[in-house]
């Protein structure tokens, strides 16, 4: 797992629930090498320099990893797509690529589990199920063009989900200066008002910037859709 400053610093529950989720389903889960920074932040205010010297640590420590034998699982959409994406752009070369081809966003690695012939992904959940989630579709997420794979494993609970496509506002960082602020603002009340016309029971997002702009928005804590199924399996929330 690449844990991700959100994750890590923000809201470690959400690693947690991850690897407990994993190794339910018989997947062995460690911290991936000398994880640090993805370098999304540097990548967002435009200072290349400090972000390549970062995305080329990070390329070495992750193939290092796929060689020997680790998928690499990312809980936060923005990070897994620079992990993906910029460090091919930005980095370039066999070991960026390797890197790319073996990185997941935490649900897409499990459905393409349930997906694979021989795999198997436990289905049966005796815990706690909404009956209707709502769920927000980040736009890094959509960006990567693998589907809704976060809706499809909720799905599997038998919970009815309830899908908002509206950006945050937050933009990767854009969002979080004080300059863009008259700007973002009301991009995150917009959405604050879908999710609470949806009226789902939960609020469900992958990502951990754009939740705390729901959040801010409607006084409702959104949980990672790891969160959702870790609580359907039954493996309660550590305090």
């Amino acid at each position: 797992m690449f844990p991700t400053c959100l994750v890590e610093y923000q809201d470690p529950n959400i690693g947690k629930d991850l690897v407990k989720v994993y190794e339910h389903n018989g997947i062995e889960c460690s911290i991936a090498g000398d994880a640090g920074c993805c370098g999304a932040p540097f990548l967002h205010s435009g200072d290349i320099d400090s972000f390549t010297k970062v995305a080329v640590r990070n390329v070495k420590m992750l193939a290092d990893e796929v060689r020997s034998g680790n998928d690499i699982v990312v809980p936060q959409p923005t990070c897994s797509y620079v992990l993906k994406k910029d460090y091919v752009d930005y980095v370039g070369g066999p070991d960026a690529k390797l890197v790319s081809e073996h990185t997941f966003d935490a649900a897409e690695y499990l459905v393409k589990l349930h997906k694979t012939e021989g795999s198997s992904l436990d289905t049966e959940f005796t815990g706690t199920i909404p009956e209707t989630v709502t769920y927000h579709t980040p736009c890094h997420l959509r960006a990567q063009n693998i589907g809704l794979k976060s809706r499809d494993l909720m799905k599997l609970t038998g919970a009815k989900i309830k899908l908002v496509q509206q950006c945050s506002g937050i933009d990767g960082m854009w969002g979080l200066r004080a300059e863009n602020a008259h700007l973002s603002l009301p991009i995150g009340e917009k959405l604050g008002q879908m999710v609470k016309d949806a009226g789902g029971d939960v609020v469900a997002g992958d990502c951990h910037l754009a939740n705390t702009a729901i959040n801010e928005q409607t006084g409702t804590k959104p949980v990672h859709p790891l969160q959702m199924i870790a609580r359907a399996y039954g493996i309660p929330e550590e305090n």
